[in-house]
């Protein structure tokens, strides 16, 4: 019989499979991040328990274009700071992948809130423009020129949180507890310049980062980066507090009778 792709691997191939993953070298990016303040109320508003908010109201959103071999990778985030217990990190809201591939391993295994969409980064000259969108909407742009070069910072490690989940087959709640992930990175860098530019967020019933109004811009930077990350379950999270929250992960249909915000603009 010829040989069957949907059947069971063998040992020797799981083993193969093990190897090469364990070999992968680094992989390098390249990438817009922006961070500013927002107001301290909505930050709050968008965490899940058991995290709360830090000290100052930031949010952070990535832009990157990642050098995979054959397979260029375009992938972004927008997290809000975030501390769980005395570790503070950041919490992602959305991040849109512009390949499915990227999709699974995140979202499966770390519990990462990955959406297909648009991921936009270029370049020409000193001007820079970075952009995520979904659903035909830019809703995250960052815009600018590099003014100058930074210092290479050390090595450093940083921590996301996630929530894994799954959804109930009756659709009522989840099927099992859900577990509160710190996904930990370690961060390298060999490129890094500031930006002189502005961050435009615009209104999307889908992901309404508008609702994080840019109060105080901290920093804009454009660098070239690798990264590796592991993964560990803390906790346990009681799955009614979770479940108010379980529209960030998906897009709700429902989504769409929500008004923007009083006064807000696109």
């Amino acid at each position: 019989m010829a040989r069957v792709r949907y059947g069971a691997r063998t040992a020797a191939e799981l083993a193969a499979t093990r190897e090469k993953s364990a070999a992968i070298p680094d992989i390098w990016s390249t990438g817009v991040v922006a961070v500013w303040e927002t107001d301290p109320d909505v930050v709050a508003a968008v965490l899940p328990p058991p995290l709360k908010p830090t000290g100052r109201p930031l949010v952070r959103a990535a832009i990157s274009r990642v050098d995979l071999p054959g397979y260029p990778l375009g992938a972004g985030s927008v997290a809000v700071a975030a501390a769980h217990g005395d570790r503070e990190g950041w919490y992602p809201l959305v991040m849109p992948m512009t390949h499915e591939r990227a999709l699974t391993g995140g979202r499966e295994v770390f519990g990462e809130p990955k959406k297909l969409g648009e991921v936009r980064v270029e370049r020409d000259g000193l001007v820079v423009t970075a952009s995520l969108a979904r659903h035909g909407i830019a809703f995250v742009e960052v815009r600018g020129a590099v003014s100058s070069d930074l210092p290479l910072p050390e090595p450093t490690e940083k921590t996301d949180f996630y929530f894994k989940f799954l959804p109930a087959v009756d659709g009522s709640g989840f099927d099992g507890d859900p577990v509160l992930v710190h996904c930990v990175r370690h961060e390298k860098v060999r490129r890094l310049e500031r930006i002189t530019g502005d961050v435009v967020l615009r209104e999307s019933v889908y992901d309404p980062v508008a609702d994080l109004p840019v109060r105080r811009l901290v920093e804009i930077t454009i660098g070239e980066k690798s990264t590796d990350q592991k993964g560990r379950v803390v906790e346990r999270v009681d799955a009614r507090e979770l479940l108010p929250y379980l529209h960030q992960r998906y897009d709700d249909p429902r989504q769409a009778l929500d008004a923007p915000p009083e006064g807000s603009h696109a």
